[in-house]
C-alpha cells in the first residue's frame, strides 16, 4: 500500500499502468480511487479559474457616457392628447328648388371664400326678374301721370285765384256804381230803373266771388287727391323695386358659391338631380381648417395656475402629430366656463394657423402646454435618471473614477432634459449611458457619446 501511495505521487498515468501490473487483484478498487481523485482535481481547478476570471472582471472598469449637471432655464409644460377640430363647419344647402345643373369642384378639395360650387336651373328665377321689371317700369310710368296730373291741379288752383282776385276788384266797383247812383236816385238825377240795375250787378258779382271761392277749394282738394296719387305711385314703384331685388336674389340662388375657405366633404347630391329648398340633407359640408382648433382637457387641479398664468398674457401650446418631429404652434383661445363633473377635467381649445395643412379634423394629437418658464432650474440628459426599488437615482461619478448612487427628486421633463428638484448640485458628472453594468464603488471608463 506504501507503494501503492507513493506511486499516486508521482506521474499518474504511468504509475496506474504499473500499479495494475503489479497488484492485479486490486484494480477495480485502484480504478474507482483514481477516478475520484481525478474528477475532484477537474472541479476544483474550474472554479478556481471561473472565480479568478470574475475577480478580473470586476476590477476592469466600465465604460460610460457621463454628463455634467447644468442650470438651464426649463418651459413648465403639460402634456395631454387633444382632438383636432375644424374652426368652423358649414352644411350647403339650396335655397331654391329645381334640377341640379352643374358641379364645380372634387370631393375633399380646398376651396376658397366665393368659389363656384354648384348651378341649379335658373329659367324661372330670371322670368319672374323680368316680369318684376316691367311691373317696376309700369309703375314708374303711372308715378310720371300722377305727378302731372298733380302740377295740373296746383294749375288750376292758380288760375281760380287769380280770378278770384279778379272778381273782387270787379264786386267792389259794383258795389261803389250801386252805392253812387242810389245817392243820385235820392236827390232824383235817375230813375228807379238804373238804380235796380247797378244793384243787380253788385250782388252778381258777389255770387262770383262766393263760386271763385268755392273753386278754390275744388282745386286745393284736386291738389291734395293729386300729390296722394303720387305717393301711391311712388310706394308702387317701391314695391316693384323690391319685387325686382327679390326675384334677382332668387336668381342669384340659382348659383350657390363657398361661405368659407375650407376643405369639402363628400358629395351628396350628383348633378341632374332634382333638389329641395333648404333641404334637411346638404349637398356638401365645409370644413375650415385654416385656422384650426385643437380640444383638449385639463385636470381641474392644474386650473387655479392656469388662470394665474392666462391673466399674465396669451398661452403657448404645441401640437405634436404622431411619428412627426415638426410641432404645430398655436395659443390657448378657449377655457371652458365650467369644470365636468363626470371626469374632473376643464376643456380647452388652442387656435392654430395650420398653413401647411397638417392638421385635420377629427386627428389626433401629442399637446404641450406652456404655462412658464423655470429660471435656473438644475437639468441633466433625461437617460440618466434611472428607476429602483427605492426610487429613481443617478450615478455621480467621483474623482477616483468610481461611481455611487444618489437618489433624486426629478421634476419635469422638457425633450431630452429632465429637472432634478433636489439630490443634485449643478457642476458633478453624472453617467447617461452604461448603468446597466454598474454597481456602487465600481471603476469606470469615460467614453465618448456615439455621434459626437
Amino acid at each position: 500500500m506504501k507503494y501503492l501511495l507513493c506511486e499516486l505521487k508521482s506521474d499518474f498515468p504511468n504509475n496506474t499502468w504499473q500499479c495494475l501490473t503489479k497488484y492485479p487483484k486490486q484494480v477495480g478498487t485502484l480504478g474507482i480511487i483514481l477516478l475520484g481523485l481525478t474528477s475532484l482535481w477537474g472541479c476544483t481547478t474550474a472554479s478556481e479559474a471561473q472565480s479568478n476570471k470574475k475577480q478580473a472582471n470586476n476590477q476592469r472598469p466600465v465604460p460610460v457616457v457621463v454628463a455634467t449637471v447644468t442650470r438651464k432655464t426649463i418651459p413648465v409644460e403639460v402634456q395631454q392628447t387633444g382632438t383636432v377640430t375644424a374652426y368652423s363647419t358649414v352644411a350647403v344647402k339650396s335655397q331654391i328648388a329645381g334640377q341640379l345643373t352643374g358641379v364645380y369642384f372634387q370631393e375633399g378639395q380646398d376651396v376658397k371664400k366665393g368659389q363656384l360650387l354648384f348651378k341649379v336651373d335658373s329659367r324661372s328665377q330670371q322670368a319672374a326678374l323680368m316680369q318684376a321689371q316691367a311691373n317696376r317700369e309700369k309703375a314708374v310710368a303711372q308715378v310720371k301721370q300722377s305727378q302731372a296730373n298733380l302740377a295740373k291741379a296746383v294749375a288750376q288752383v292758380n288760375q281760380d285765384k287769380a280770378n278770384l282776385v279778379k272778381d273782387q276788384a270787379q264786386t267792389k266797383n259794383a258795389l261803389t256804381q250801386a252805392q253812387r247812383y242810389s245817392g243820385l236816385y235820392t236827390q232824383g238825377a235817375i230813375s228807379k230803373e238804373q238804380v235796380d240795375q247797378y244793384q243787380t250787378t253788385a250782388d252778381a258779382q258777389k255770387a262770383t266771388l262766393v263760386a271763385d271761392q268755392q273753386a278754390i277749394a275744388n282745386s286745393v282738394a284736386a291738389v291734395d287727391a293729386a300729390k296722394a296719387d303720387v305717393n301711391n305711385t311712388k310706394a308702387a314703384v317701391s314695391a316693384a323695386e323690391a319685387d325686382v331685388d327679390n326675384a334677382k336674389i332668387q336668381l342669384a340662388y340659382s348659383s350657390i358659391y363657398s361661405p368659407i375657405a375650407g376643405r369639402t366633404g363628400s358629395l351628396n347630391v350628383n348633378q341632374g338631380n332634382l333638389i329641395k329648398d333648404n333641404d334637411t340633407n346638404p349637398l356638401v359640408t365645409i370644413s375650415q381648417i385654416r385656422p384650426i382648433y385643437v380640444t383638449f382637457s385639463l385636470p381641474q387641479r392644474l386650473l387655479p395656475e392656469l388662470n394665474k398664468y392666462r391673466a399674465e398674457g396669451k398661452l403657448q401650446v404645441n401640437a405634436l402629430i404622431p411619428n412627426d418631429d415638426r410641432p404645430e404652434q398655436g395659443e390657448i383661445s378657449f377655457v371652458n366656463s365650467g369644470v365636468d363633473t363626470s371626469t374632473g377635467t376643464i376643456q380647452i381649445k388652442g387656435r392654430f394657423a395650420n398653413t401647411d395643412g397638417r392638421l385635420s379634423p377629427g386627428q389626433f394629437v401629442n399637446v404641450v402646454l406652456k404655462l412658464t418658464e423655470a429660471p435656473n432650474a438644475i437639468v441633466v440628459p433625461t437617460p440618466a435618471v434611472q428607476t429602483g426599488q427605492q426610487g429613481q437615482f443617478v450615478y455621480v461619478l467621483n474623482s477616483d473614477q468610481t461611481v455611487d448612487v444618489r437618489p433624486v427628486v426629478v421634476g419635469n421633463t422638457v425633450g431630452n432634459d429632465t429637472v432634478i428638484k433636489q439630490g443634485l448640485n449643478p457642476g458633478e458628472q453624472i453617467v447617461t449611458d452604461g448603468q446597466f453594468n454598474l454597481r456602487p464603488k465600481a471603476k469606470v471608463q469615460i467614453k465618448q457619446a456615439v455621434g459626437k
